[in-house]
């Protein structure tokens, strides 16, 4: 189910949460609102599920409008036929796990062969065998599964995520990235995914829409955002960066201690460096930047270094939207 958003604004008393967006989520996609903080895209994701109402603009699901400002048009979140997964897992503790993913049908009132439904949906998350255990018997990682059984169980045409991994650990939350997106794709279901993790964005997402103070700086798939960030704010946010000047930047992994005949010369300066397992990362001064830079050897704090870069490996960043 493609998604269309049309100059959509949101406030909250005086301030602005949502300003004129505008986003086509192509149907079948996972795409990702990524941001900081504050920056309005939970707001974004609930008024795409009907529990905020936007001030103004139009969002159509397909070819049919759920909510229109100008046509007082705004079906009930109940009525538009989505998923949810939230951050808490949002399971009932005094019911099972089969009971815990049947319960949206049965508010639905779709009960005709529920039983398969449910058991089909536990396949799909591979909790086939757990049918009959209680949420606190499980972990935090099949709890999750169990969110997304739920979610999958009712046959929506899109799940809205609102940060669903970021209760878990480091190494499940990895884990939990590559099976949600699996399963995703083999469902063949329009996922939009809230986050402020940039590297849940840039692993899981077919397209990300970076938000900075309710407006949308980037809207592309994530190779392009991180290769060509089309704000300051995106090359920031997104990566690594070092800068230049101010509207000059690179990745640090582009930059080599190995000369290069055509290429930029930069001689800075190391500062520290710390251990990160498999390589070390040294935070270089040059002339008033911190850069940093990853050698897999050890570099000695105040040791001066040349540093050198292919000049197409130079970004040219614009200013603020």
């Amino acid at each position: 189910m493609e998604i269309r958003l049309v100059n959509i604004r949101k406030s909250f008393g005086e301030k602005n949460v949502i300003n004129d967006v505008s986003l086509v989520i192509d149907s079948g996609s996972f795409t990702t609102l990524l941001g900081a903080s504050g920056c309005g895209k939970t707001t974004l994701l609930r008024m795409i599920a009907g529990l905020e109402t936007p001030d103004t603009g139009e969002i159509y699901f397909g070819e049919k409008c759920i909510f229109s400002s100008e046509r007082k048009i705004n079906i009930p979140p109940e009525k538009r036929g989505l998923g949810f997964v939230f951050q808490d897992f949002a399971l009932w503790p005094h019911m099972t796990v089969f009971e815990n993913v049947a319960f949206g049908l049965r508010a639905a009132n779709h009960t005709e062969n529920l039983e398969i439904k449910v058991m089909e949906a536990l396949r799909a998350v591979q909790l086939q065998d757990f049918a009959n255990r209680y949420p606190h018997q499980l972990s935090g990682g099949q709890q999750q599964r169990v969110a997304f059984a739920r979610a999958i169980v009712i046959e929506p045409e899109c799940i809205l995520f609102d940060e669903p991994l970021s209760a878990l650990d480091a190494l499940l939350r990895e884990e939990m990235r590559t099976e949600l997106k699996e399963l995703m794709t083999k469902l063949n279901i329009t996922a939009v995914f809230v986050t402020h993790d940039q590297t849940e964005a840039m692993s899981m997402s077919d397209k990300i829409a970076v938000m900075n103070a309710g407006v949308v700086d980037q809207y592309e798939a994530p190779e392009e955002v991180y290769a060509h960030p089309a704000t300051e704010y995106v090359a920031r946010f997104v990566g690594a960066s070092n800068w230049i000047d101010k509207h000059q930047m690179f990745r640090p992994e582009k930059a080599s201690l190995i000369p290069l005949e055509n290429g930029k010369t930069f001689d800075v300066k190391v500062v520290s460096t710390q251990f990160l397992g498999n390589a070390y990362e040294g935070k270089l001064k040059y002339i008033d930047q911190i850069w940093s830079y990853v050698s897999s050897s050890k570099m000695k704090n105040g040791e001066n270094l040349t540093l050198y870069l292919d000049t197409k490996d130079i970004v040219i960043v614009k200013g603020e939207k």
